[in-house]
């Protein structure tokens, strides 16, 4: 079997972000320390060495940087200041990249011109459609946003926009899973994917694994981000209507208040936390900020701060700030919904417990396999 080896590979890392993994020289206490490595699945010293030796091959089948949450104790440890946890993040960001069919998502990383061009484009898009298509009867007695942008349009344009995304995910994610399982994609019985489907619902809701790290802190931010975005995305795509009501306005203990209020607090002070810390450079995973970085949290909280005062000034029954607010709530939101979910940040989500469940896969069919032969050669 001939083995690739791309000479190229750690320079076009370094469009994602990578500093210094040159510096690493294996003395694999990053591996020894890290809480989540395996004897079956180590790392991050052995993908250090797969991007030292450009085995670009290597990097497309390996589930290992979604094993890892970044925790900052590898980079903290190591005795060179090969920063190894930011390598693995770095390894993230290709691999989206290469998951990804569109080719968009390595120009969103490798440019952060392009990122904000991106954006930009989108939200004038998103704010010339509102203005263009509306009932054109706004109530100025008001603070009514049905009376412009009906509630079952909006839902409607939610709708169309949630099947795009996820076709988009979707292929990208089918791709995750051809290059973890190589040629076992399909040799595999469907039995134990069935299986172990529990384990992809379960890594996904709650990112069990990064409980297991040293940092606790840092999986309780994470899991508050998203848990409070998830939140919202339920309410202003599957429950609009229920959500974008302006003749009620529902008792301060309402099922629909209470979420929104929990998705409010937790993504303001999840996207506060992780923002002032990357500010200050206060630990490890704080310390290499990529510009996908920041503007992942910037929208995140723009579209958190919009939407909390659009929620003020339709409870003070204010028509024009309400209009006008609501119309930059969907310049931002839209954007992040957009770019952000099928070829950056969101996509780890998919990614992540798709690769932990894949891996439970392979592990429950190779016990098995090996049960039978042993069974075999026993009679």
């Amino acid at each position: 079997m001939s083995v690739k080896f791309d000479p190229n590979l750690m320079k076009d890392l370094e469009a994602f972000g990578l500093q210094d993994a040159k510096k690493c020289y294996h003395c694999g206490n990053c591996t020894a320390i890290c809480p989540l490595s395996t004897p079956e699945n180590q790392f991050p010293r052995k993908f250090v060495r797969y991007i030292q030796l450009g085995r670009k091959d290597k990097i497309l089948q390996s589930p290992e940087p979604w094993l890892c949450y970044y925790c900052g104790d590898c980079s903290t440890k190591c005795p060179r200041g090969a920063d190894p946890g930011e390598t693995m993040m770095v390894a993230r960001r290709y691999l989206t990249s290469l998951y990804d069919w569109t080719g968009f998502a390595r120009k969103f990383y490798t440019s952060e011109r392009f990122e904000i061009m991106a954006i930009s484009i989108v939200a004038l898009l998103v704010g010339i459609g509102l203005l263009v298509f509306n009932t054109g009867k706004p109530d100025w007695q008001h603070a009514s946003i049905n009376s412009l942008w009906p509630a079952h349009a909006i839902e409607l344009a939610d709708l169309v926009m949630a099947a795009v995304l996820s076709i988009l995910l979707l292929g990208n994610t089918f791709r995750c899973f051809r290059f973890i399982m190589g040629d076992q994609a399909f040799k595999i019985p469907f039995k134990y994917y069935k299986d172990q489907a529990k384990e992809l619902l379960l890594h996904f809701l709650t990112q069990k694994r990064f409980g297991d790290c040293t940092d606790k802190k840092q999986w309780f931010i994470h899991l508050m981000i998203m848990t409070g975005y998830s939140s919202v995305f339920l309410l202003v795509v599957v429950f609009l209507r229920w959500f974008q009501r302006d003749q009620e306005i529902y008792s301060i203990w309402h099922p629909v208040r209470l979420v929104g209020y929990y998705a409010t607090f937790a993504i303001m002070y999840g996207t506060t936390y992780a923002i002032i810390g990357r500010l200050k450079k206060s630990k490890a995973p704080y310390k290499n900020s990529h510009p996908t970085d920041w503007m992942f949290l910037i929208l995140l909280q723009l579209t958190t701060m919009t939407g909390i005062f659009i929620h003020f000034t339709r409870l003070l029954d204010w028509p024009f700030p309400t209009y006008f607010l609501y119309v930059i709530h969907m310049m931002v939101a839209i954007p992040m919904l957009v770019l952000e979910v099928p070829f950056a940040k969101w996509a780890h989500l998919a990614y992540r417990p798709v690769a932990i469940y894949l891996l439970k896969v392979k592990e429950q069919y190779r016990q098995e396999q090996q049960a039978e032969t042993s069974l075999a050669a026993a009679a």
